[in-house]
């Protein structure tokens, strides 16, 4: 359900198309809410066939033009709907932590070196994710949207440091194993 919240939310920071909309859901939104160029298309009929967006009148055919769509009243009503709405949080799926359990009784060949790339890629998205800070949230930049704009950033920071430190704390714990059950 959390897809056309997504990208009502994002069409109300700004109209797009939908081929701008997949391009800021890769630059931003996508990097805690994951969605297909596919879904985000198919997302927008939906919602545009449900009344909550319209695409935006043009002076020129429509045919080989791409389409802009902005949130309608209705739209602008269910997101605050849905934002006021109580949820409670989601367990943590991870394959890695179901891997290293299954790991304690078949064995830990390959794991230290799939440890050792998810450190890499976290270290990677978390510099990533340092350097947006850095560029798009500079000090006096505190407007409300641009303080829970950053929350969600803060977010994306702590949980790469979270992993970060941990498989770090994971590596050196296989390293302190016997050499036989590494």
């Amino acid at each position: 359900m959390s897809l056309p919240h997504a990208i009502l939310t994002a069409l109300l920071e700004k109209p797009s198309s939908g081929l701008e909309l997949t391009r800021r859901f890769d630059r931003s939104i996508g990097y805690f809410w994951s969605a297909t160029h596919q879904q985000i298309y198919r997302e927008l009929g939906k919602l545009e066939a449900e009344g909550l967006i319209r695409a935006l009148p043009t002076e020129q055919p429509v045919r080989g033009q791409k389409k802009s769509y902005e949130v309608l009243p209705a739209g602008r009503a269910e997101l605050a709907r849905w934002t006021a709405a109580a949820q409670d949080p989601r367990p943590h799926r991870d394959p890695l932590l179901l891997r290293l359990r299954a790991a304690a009784v078949v064995g830990t060949e390959g794991v230290v070196d799939d440890l050792r790339r998810h450190l890499d890629l976290h270290r990677r998205q978390l510099a990533e994710y340092e350097e947006i800070e850095r560029r798009d949230f500079p000090p006096g930049k505190d407007s409300p949207q641009d303080r829970l704009q950053h929350l969600v950033l803060r977010a994306g920071i702590d949980l790469e440091t979270f992993w970060t430190r941990w498989l770090e704390h994971a590596l050196a714990e296989f390293a302190e194993l016997p050499t036989e059950q590494r």
